[in-house]
C-alpha cells in the first residue's frame, strides 16, 4: 500500500510539473469561455437575438453572481442592464 501511495504522489508531482508552463494559458482560455457563455446568457437583454433564451433563464441565478466581474472585464464601468444592479 505504501508503494502505491508513493507512486500516486510521483504521478501527481509529474503532472503538476507538466502543467505549470500552461496554467496561465489554461486560465485565460477558461475565462474567455466563461465570458462568451455569460454573453450568450445575457444577449437577449443586451438586444442580441438568442434562440436559447428560454433555456438560459434558469441559469441566471448562477451567472448573476459573476456578472459584475464580467462587465468590468469587458470594459464597461457600469452594468449595461437596467434590471441588474451590481455596482
Amino acid at each position: 500500500m505504501d508503494l502505491l501511495d508513493t507512486f500516486k504522489k510521483v504521478i501527481t508531482i509529474y503532472d503538476e510539473i507538466l502543467q505549470q508552463p500552461h496554467r496561465t494559458e489554461i486560465a485565460r482560455e477558461l475565462r474567455e469561455e466563461e465570458d462568451l457563455f455569460t454573453l450568450l446568457c445575457f444577449s437577449e437583454l443586451l438586444g442580441l437575438p438568442n434562440p436559447a433564451f428560454y433555456y438560459t433563464l434558469e441559469l441566471y441565478p448562477f451567472v448573476i453572481e459573476r456578472f459584475h466581474d464580467w462587465h468590468l472585464r469587458m470594459g464597461m464601468e457600469k452594468s449595461p442592464l437596467n434590471g441588474i444592479r451590481c455596482c
